[in-house]
Protein backbone atom coordinates (compact mmCIF):
# COMPACT_ATOMS: atom_id res chain seq x y z
CA UNK A 1 0.00 0.00 0.00
CA UNK A 2 1.31 3.45 -0.86
CA UNK A 3 1.80 5.86 2.03
CA UNK A 4 -1.40 7.55 3.22
CA UNK A 5 -0.80 11.11 4.34
CA UNK A 6 -2.59 13.88 6.23
CA UNK A 7 -4.51 16.00 3.71
CA UNK A 8 -6.37 18.30 6.13
CA UNK A 9 -6.95 18.87 9.84
CA UNK A 10 -10.26 20.35 10.96
CA UNK A 11 -11.32 21.58 14.40
CA UNK A 12 -15.02 21.14 15.17
CA UNK A 13 -16.48 23.13 18.08
CA UNK A 14 -19.95 22.13 19.21
CA UNK A 15 -22.16 22.06 22.33
CA UNK A 16 -25.28 19.92 21.75
CA UNK A 17 -25.79 19.41 25.51
CA UNK A 18 -24.70 22.93 26.44
CA UNK A 19 -21.13 21.78 27.22
CA UNK A 20 -18.31 22.99 24.97
CA UNK A 21 -16.72 20.11 23.04
CA UNK A 22 -13.67 20.11 20.77
CA UNK A 23 -13.31 17.40 18.12
CA UNK A 24 -10.48 17.00 15.61
CA UNK A 25 -11.10 15.52 12.17
CA UNK A 26 -8.09 14.38 10.15
CA UNK A 27 -8.76 13.84 6.45
CA UNK A 28 -6.29 11.75 4.47
CA UNK A 29 -4.98 11.40 0.95
CA UNK A 30 -7.15 8.28 0.66
CA UNK A 31 -10.62 9.41 -0.51
CA UNK A 32 -13.24 8.95 2.20
CA UNK A 33 -10.74 7.92 4.89
CA UNK A 34 -10.71 10.15 7.98
CA UNK A 35 -10.42 9.90 11.74
CA UNK A 36 -11.90 11.67 14.76
CA UNK A 37 -10.31 12.60 18.07
CA UNK A 38 -11.36 14.35 21.29
CA UNK A 39 -9.53 17.53 22.29
CA UNK A 40 -12.10 18.83 24.77
CA UNK A 41 -10.87 21.35 27.33
CA UNK A 42 -14.20 23.03 27.99
CA UNK A 43 -12.96 26.01 29.95
CA UNK A 44 -10.26 26.94 27.37
CA UNK A 45 -11.68 25.48 24.17
CA UNK A 46 -10.66 28.43 21.99
CA UNK A 47 -7.04 28.12 23.08
CA UNK A 48 -7.07 24.42 22.12
CA UNK A 49 -8.64 25.23 18.75
CA UNK A 50 -5.92 27.83 18.07
CA UNK A 51 -3.17 25.36 18.97
CA UNK A 52 -4.60 22.83 16.52
CA UNK A 53 -5.28 25.21 13.65
CA UNK A 54 -2.20 27.42 13.92
CA UNK A 55 0.46 24.94 15.01
CA UNK A 56 -0.43 21.26 14.76
CA UNK A 57 -2.18 21.45 11.39
CA UNK A 58 0.84 22.92 9.54
CA UNK A 59 3.08 20.44 11.38
CA UNK A 60 0.99 17.45 10.24
CA UNK A 61 0.11 18.18 6.62
CA UNK A 62 1.68 15.65 4.27
CA UNK A 63 2.89 13.32 7.02
CA UNK A 64 2.33 9.54 7.19
CA UNK A 65 -0.90 8.88 9.13
CA UNK A 66 0.35 5.48 10.31
CA UNK A 67 3.45 6.83 12.09
CA UNK A 68 1.49 7.50 15.29
CA UNK A 69 4.31 7.09 17.80
CA UNK A 70 6.71 9.33 15.90
CA UNK A 71 4.06 11.96 15.26
CA UNK A 72 3.06 12.01 18.94
CA UNK A 73 6.63 12.30 20.18
CA UNK A 74 7.71 14.92 17.66
CA UNK A 75 4.55 17.01 18.03
CA UNK A 76 4.88 16.94 21.83
CA UNK A 77 8.36 18.47 21.75
CA UNK A 78 7.80 20.73 18.74
CA UNK A 79 6.78 23.60 21.03
CA UNK A 80 9.80 22.96 23.28
CA UNK A 81 7.72 23.69 26.42
CA UNK A 82 5.21 20.91 26.95
CA UNK A 83 2.89 19.00 29.30
CA UNK A 84 0.18 21.62 29.70
CA UNK A 85 -3.57 21.06 29.32
CA UNK A 86 -3.98 23.20 26.18
CA UNK A 87 -1.22 21.57 24.15
CA UNK A 88 -1.97 18.10 25.54
CA UNK A 89 -5.62 18.32 24.53
CA UNK A 90 -4.71 19.60 21.08
CA UNK A 91 -2.30 16.70 20.65
CA UNK A 92 -4.92 14.27 21.97
CA UNK A 93 -7.36 15.26 19.22
CA UNK A 94 -4.72 14.45 16.63
CA UNK A 95 -3.59 11.25 18.37
CA UNK A 96 -7.08 9.75 18.72
CA UNK A 97 -7.90 10.64 15.11
CA UNK A 98 -4.76 8.85 13.91
CA UNK A 99 -5.65 5.75 15.93
CA UNK A 100 -9.17 5.91 14.47
CA UNK A 101 -7.66 5.98 10.99
CA UNK A 102 -5.33 3.07 11.77
CA UNK A 103 -8.28 0.98 12.93
CA UNK A 104 -10.16 1.79 9.75
CA UNK A 105 -7.16 0.85 7.58
CA UNK A 106 -6.91 -2.45 9.44
CA UNK A 107 -10.68 -2.96 9.31
CA UNK A 108 -10.72 -3.60 13.08
CA UNK A 109 -12.13 -1.89 16.16
CA UNK A 110 -9.39 -0.31 18.23
CA UNK A 111 -9.67 -2.75 21.10
CA UNK A 112 -8.41 -5.43 18.70
CA UNK A 113 -5.31 -3.35 17.94
CA UNK A 114 -4.76 -3.04 21.69
CA UNK A 115 -4.64 -6.82 22.13
CA UNK A 116 -8.31 -7.76 22.06
CA UNK A 117 -10.99 -7.84 24.72
CA UNK A 118 -10.35 -8.68 28.36
CA UNK A 119 -14.11 -8.35 28.91
CA UNK A 120 -17.19 -7.90 26.73
CA UNK A 121 -18.23 -4.60 28.32
CA UNK A 122 -17.08 -2.14 30.97
CA UNK A 123 -18.89 -1.55 34.26
CA UNK A 124 -19.78 2.11 34.67
CA UNK A 125 -20.63 4.32 37.59
CA UNK A 126 -23.24 7.03 37.57
CA UNK A 127 -23.67 10.10 39.76
CA UNK A 128 -26.36 10.22 42.45
CA UNK A 129 -26.99 13.56 44.14
CA UNK A 130 -29.61 15.26 46.26
CA UNK A 131 -30.16 18.34 48.37
CA UNK A 132 -30.80 16.10 51.41
CA UNK A 133 -30.49 12.45 52.47
CA UNK A 134 -33.95 11.47 51.24
CA UNK A 135 -33.44 12.93 47.79
CA UNK A 136 -30.04 11.23 47.55
CA UNK A 137 -31.57 7.93 48.64
CA UNK A 138 -34.22 8.26 45.93
CA UNK A 139 -31.53 8.97 43.33
CA UNK A 140 -29.50 5.91 44.36
CA UNK A 141 -32.64 3.73 44.27
CA UNK A 142 -33.48 4.95 40.75
CA UNK A 143 -29.99 4.14 39.44
CA UNK A 144 -30.04 0.74 41.12
CA UNK A 145 -33.37 0.01 39.42
CA UNK A 146 -31.75 0.82 36.06
CA UNK A 147 -29.10 -1.84 36.66
CA UNK A 148 -26.20 0.25 37.95
CA UNK A 149 -24.11 -1.34 40.70
CA UNK A 150 -21.46 1.36 40.99
CA UNK A 151 -22.86 4.70 42.19
CA UNK A 152 -21.09 7.90 43.18
CA UNK A 153 -22.91 9.59 46.06
CA UNK A 154 -22.82 13.36 46.62
CA UNK A 155 -25.11 15.64 48.57
CA UNK A 156 -25.37 19.13 47.16
CA UNK A 157 -22.63 18.72 44.56
CA UNK A 158 -18.93 19.33 45.14
CA UNK A 159 -18.32 20.60 48.66
CA UNK A 160 -22.03 20.46 49.47
CA UNK A 161 -24.66 23.16 49.23
CA UNK A 162 -26.95 25.02 51.59
CA UNK A 163 -24.39 25.57 54.35
CA UNK A 164 -24.85 28.62 56.55
CA UNK A 165 -22.12 31.02 55.47
CA UNK A 166 -20.72 33.98 57.36
CA UNK A 167 -18.96 36.05 54.70
CA UNK A 168 -17.45 39.57 54.72
CA UNK A 169 -19.23 42.46 53.06
CA UNK A 170 -18.50 42.92 49.35
CA UNK A 171 -17.18 39.37 48.99
CA UNK A 172 -16.37 38.38 45.40
CA UNK A 173 -18.88 36.23 43.49
CA UNK A 174 -18.24 32.50 43.29
CA UNK A 175 -19.32 29.02 44.33
CA UNK A 176 -19.17 29.34 48.12
CA UNK A 177 -19.08 26.33 50.42
CA UNK A 178 -18.08 25.48 54.00
CA UNK A 179 -15.39 22.75 53.96
CA UNK A 180 -15.92 21.83 57.62
CA UNK A 181 -19.68 21.44 57.22
CA UNK A 182 -19.08 19.43 54.06
CA UNK A 183 -16.57 17.11 55.75
CA UNK A 184 -18.96 16.46 58.62
CA UNK A 185 -21.80 15.62 56.22
CA UNK A 186 -20.03 12.91 54.23
CA UNK A 187 -19.85 10.16 56.90
CA UNK A 188 -23.51 10.87 57.71
CA UNK A 189 -24.33 10.49 54.02
CA UNK A 190 -22.70 7.06 53.75
CA UNK A 191 -24.08 5.83 57.06
CA UNK A 192 -27.56 6.57 55.73
CA UNK A 193 -27.04 4.99 52.29
CA UNK A 194 -25.44 1.84 53.71
CA UNK A 195 -28.27 1.50 56.25
CA UNK A 196 -30.79 1.61 53.37
CA UNK A 197 -29.00 -0.45 50.71
CA UNK A 198 -26.54 -2.56 52.65
CA UNK A 199 -23.21 -3.45 51.05
CA UNK A 200 -24.47 -4.87 47.74
CA UNK A 201 -23.79 -1.61 45.90
CA UNK A 202 -20.31 -0.28 45.22
CA UNK A 203 -20.31 3.32 46.47
CA UNK A 204 -17.95 6.13 45.50
CA UNK A 205 -17.47 9.77 46.49
CA UNK A 206 -15.69 12.73 44.88
CA UNK A 207 -14.01 15.17 47.28
CA UNK A 208 -12.98 17.28 44.25
CA UNK A 209 -10.03 18.76 46.15
CA UNK A 210 -12.39 20.67 48.47
CA UNK A 211 -10.58 19.97 51.77
CA UNK A 212 -7.37 21.01 53.46
CA UNK A 213 -4.89 18.10 53.39
CA UNK A 214 -5.20 17.16 57.06
CA UNK A 215 -9.01 17.21 56.79
CA UNK A 216 -8.75 14.89 53.81
CA UNK A 217 -6.74 12.47 55.96
CA UNK A 218 -9.41 12.57 58.66
CA UNK A 219 -12.25 12.02 56.18
CA UNK A 220 -10.57 9.01 54.57
CA UNK A 221 -10.23 7.43 58.01
CA UNK A 222 -13.85 8.15 58.96
CA UNK A 223 -15.14 6.53 55.77
CA UNK A 224 -13.22 3.28 56.19
CA UNK A 225 -16.15 1.36 57.81
CA UNK A 226 -18.42 2.09 54.83
CA UNK A 227 -16.15 0.19 52.40
CA UNK A 228 -16.19 2.65 49.52
CA UNK A 229 -15.13 1.36 46.11
CA UNK A 230 -12.99 4.46 46.06
CA UNK A 231 -12.66 8.00 47.37
CA UNK A 232 -11.89 10.30 44.47
CA UNK A 233 -9.51 13.27 44.08
CA UNK A 234 -8.89 13.85 47.77
CA UNK A 235 -6.25 16.50 47.12
CA UNK A 236 -5.02 18.84 44.38
CA UNK A 237 -1.93 17.75 42.41
CA UNK A 238 0.17 20.21 44.41
CA UNK A 239 -0.43 18.22 47.62
CA UNK A 240 0.17 14.64 46.48
CA UNK A 241 2.78 14.03 49.20
CA UNK A 242 -0.10 13.78 51.69
CA UNK A 243 -1.19 10.52 50.08
CA UNK A 244 1.56 8.79 52.04
CA UNK A 245 -0.04 9.99 55.28
CA UNK A 246 -3.47 8.82 54.17
CA UNK A 247 -2.16 5.40 53.12
CA UNK A 248 -0.34 4.98 56.43
CA UNK A 249 -3.51 5.55 58.43
CA UNK A 250 -6.37 3.82 56.63
CA UNK A 251 -7.42 1.32 53.97
CA UNK A 252 -9.99 3.44 52.12
CA UNK A 253 -9.30 2.89 48.38
CA UNK A 254 -8.08 6.07 46.70
CA UNK A 255 -8.55 7.34 43.14
CA UNK A 256 -6.60 10.29 41.78
CA UNK A 257 -5.66 12.04 38.57
CA UNK A 258 -8.49 14.08 37.06
CA UNK A 259 -6.33 17.23 36.99
CA UNK A 260 -3.07 15.56 36.03
CA UNK A 261 -1.26 16.75 32.89
CA UNK A 262 2.36 15.77 33.61
CA UNK A 263 3.94 12.32 34.12
CA UNK A 264 5.69 13.46 37.28
CA UNK A 265 2.28 13.95 38.90
CA UNK A 266 1.19 10.32 38.60
CA UNK A 267 4.54 8.49 38.61
CA UNK A 268 5.31 8.75 42.37
CA UNK A 269 1.75 7.82 43.36
CA UNK A 270 1.86 4.68 41.23
CA UNK A 271 5.46 3.67 41.97
CA UNK A 272 4.92 4.01 45.72
CA UNK A 273 1.51 2.29 45.60
CA UNK A 274 -0.23 5.28 47.19
CA UNK A 275 -3.38 5.11 45.03
CA UNK A 276 -5.62 2.29 43.86
CA UNK A 277 -7.16 3.85 40.73
CA UNK A 278 -5.80 6.22 38.10
CA UNK A 279 -8.40 8.79 37.01
CA UNK A 280 -6.83 10.92 34.32
CA UNK A 281 -8.80 12.77 31.66
CA UNK A 282 -7.11 11.02 28.75
CA UNK A 283 -7.24 14.01 26.39
CA UNK A 284 -5.59 16.17 29.08
CA UNK A 285 -2.51 13.92 29.10
CA UNK A 286 -2.24 13.72 25.30
CA UNK A 287 -4.62 11.03 24.07
CA UNK A 288 -4.61 7.27 23.55
CA UNK A 289 -0.87 6.86 23.04
CA UNK A 290 0.18 7.98 26.54
CA UNK A 291 -2.94 6.55 28.19
CA UNK A 292 -2.23 3.03 26.92
CA UNK A 293 1.29 3.27 28.30
CA UNK A 294 -0.02 4.64 31.60
CA UNK A 295 -2.47 1.74 31.94
CA UNK A 296 0.33 -0.76 31.39
CA UNK A 297 2.57 0.90 33.99
CA UNK A 298 -0.35 0.89 36.45
CA UNK A 299 -0.91 -2.82 35.89
CA UNK A 300 2.63 -3.56 37.09
CA UNK A 301 1.90 -1.79 40.39
CA UNK A 302 -1.60 -3.12 41.04
CA UNK A 303 -3.34 0.15 40.16
CA UNK A 304 -6.60 -0.07 38.21
CA UNK A 305 -8.00 2.35 35.63
CA UNK A 306 -11.03 4.60 36.15
CA UNK A 307 -10.75 7.15 33.33
CA UNK A 308 -12.47 10.51 33.73
CA UNK A 309 -15.83 10.43 31.94
CA UNK A 310 -17.93 13.56 32.63
CA UNK A 311 -20.09 15.59 30.25
CA UNK A 312 -17.05 17.59 29.16
CA UNK A 313 -15.63 14.56 27.40
CA UNK A 314 -17.03 14.30 23.88
CA UNK A 315 -18.63 11.03 22.72
CA UNK A 316 -15.43 10.53 20.72
CA UNK A 317 -13.48 10.67 23.97
CA UNK A 318 -15.97 8.33 25.66
CA UNK A 319 -15.50 5.86 22.82
CA UNK A 320 -11.73 6.03 23.32
CA UNK A 321 -12.21 5.35 27.04
CA UNK A 322 -14.35 2.30 26.30
CA UNK A 323 -11.82 0.77 23.89
CA UNK A 324 -9.19 1.08 26.63
CA UNK A 325 -11.62 -0.27 29.23
CA UNK A 326 -12.43 -3.51 27.45
CA UNK A 327 -8.83 -4.22 26.42
CA UNK A 328 -6.96 -3.30 29.63
CA UNK A 329 -6.44 -6.18 32.05
CA UNK A 330 -6.35 -3.80 35.03
CA UNK A 331 -9.61 -2.00 34.28
CA UNK A 332 -11.52 -0.93 37.39
CA UNK A 333 -14.62 1.09 36.51
CA UNK A 334 -15.64 3.77 34.01
CA UNK A 335 -17.27 7.06 34.96
CA UNK A 336 -20.29 7.60 32.73
CA UNK A 337 -22.42 10.59 31.81
CA UNK A 338 -25.39 9.64 29.62
CA UNK A 339 -25.84 11.34 26.25
CA UNK A 340 -29.20 12.77 25.29
CA UNK A 341 -30.83 12.10 21.91
CA UNK A 342 -29.40 15.27 20.41
CA UNK A 343 -25.82 14.40 21.35
CA UNK A 344 -26.16 10.89 19.92
CA UNK A 345 -27.63 12.38 16.73
CA UNK A 346 -24.57 14.62 16.36
CA UNK A 347 -22.27 11.67 17.15
CA UNK A 348 -23.66 8.47 15.54
CA UNK A 349 -22.10 5.39 17.08
CA UNK A 350 -21.89 6.78 20.62
CA UNK A 351 -21.27 3.80 22.94
CA UNK A 352 -24.40 2.34 24.55
CA UNK A 353 -25.01 1.42 28.18
CA UNK A 354 -27.16 -1.58 29.05
CA UNK A 355 -27.85 -2.74 32.60
CA UNK A 356 -24.85 -0.93 34.07
CA UNK A 357 -22.32 -1.87 31.37
CA UNK A 358 -21.06 0.13 28.40
CA UNK A 359 -20.40 -1.76 25.16
CA UNK A 360 -18.12 -0.77 22.30
CA UNK A 361 -19.48 -1.34 18.83
CA UNK A 362 -17.55 -3.50 16.39
CA UNK A 363 -17.07 -0.88 13.68
CA UNK A 364 -13.48 -0.20 12.59
CA UNK A 365 -11.47 2.35 14.58
CA UNK A 366 -13.27 4.17 17.37
CA UNK A 367 -16.60 3.22 15.79
CA UNK A 368 -18.03 6.73 16.03
CA UNK A 369 -18.80 9.48 13.53
CA UNK A 370 -19.93 13.12 13.54
CA UNK A 371 -22.70 14.94 11.67
CA UNK A 372 -20.86 18.19 10.99
CA UNK A 373 -23.89 20.07 9.68
CA UNK A 374 -25.90 19.21 12.79
CA UNK A 375 -22.94 19.97 15.07
CA UNK A 376 -22.68 23.46 13.55
CA UNK A 377 -26.19 24.26 14.76
CA UNK A 378 -25.05 24.10 18.37
CA UNK A 379 -22.21 26.59 18.85
CA UNK A 380 -20.07 26.78 21.95
CA UNK A 381 -20.56 29.47 24.58
CA UNK A 382 -17.43 31.22 25.83
CA UNK A 383 -18.54 31.51 29.45
CA UNK A 384 -16.86 30.04 32.52
CA UNK A 385 -18.98 27.68 34.64
CA UNK A 386 -19.42 29.01 38.18
CA UNK A 387 -18.30 25.76 39.87
CA UNK A 388 -14.71 26.49 38.80
CA UNK A 389 -14.73 29.60 41.03
CA UNK A 390 -14.88 27.86 44.42
CA UNK A 391 -14.56 30.06 47.51
CA UNK A 392 -14.38 29.54 51.27
CA UNK A 393 -16.88 31.33 53.53
CA UNK A 394 -14.50 34.27 53.97
CA UNK A 395 -14.21 34.69 50.19
CA UNK A 396 -10.81 33.03 49.70
CA UNK A 397 -10.45 31.44 46.27
CA UNK A 398 -9.59 27.73 46.49
CA UNK A 399 -8.78 24.95 44.07
CA UNK A 400 -11.97 23.17 42.98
Amino acid sequence: MSMITVRDVKTILTAPQGINLVVVKIETSEPGLYGLGCATFTQRYLAVAAAIEEYLKPFLLGKDVQAIEDLWQSAMVSSYWRNGPVLNNALSGVDMALWDIKGKIAGLPLYQLFGGKSREAAAVYRHADGRDLQQLEDSVAALKEQGYRYIRCQMGGYGGKGHKLHSPDRSAPGAYYDPNAYARSVPVLFDHIRSKFGFELELLHDVHERLAPIEAVRLAKQLEPYRLFFLEDMLPPEQIDYFQMIRNQCATPLAMGELFVHPMEWTPLIANRLIDFIRVHISAIGGLTPSRKLAIVCEAFGVRTAWHGPGDVSPVGHAANVHLDVSSHNFGVQEWTPANELLTAVFPGTPEVRDGYVYPNDKPGLGIDIDEKLAAKYPCNNKLPEWTLARLPDGTSVRP
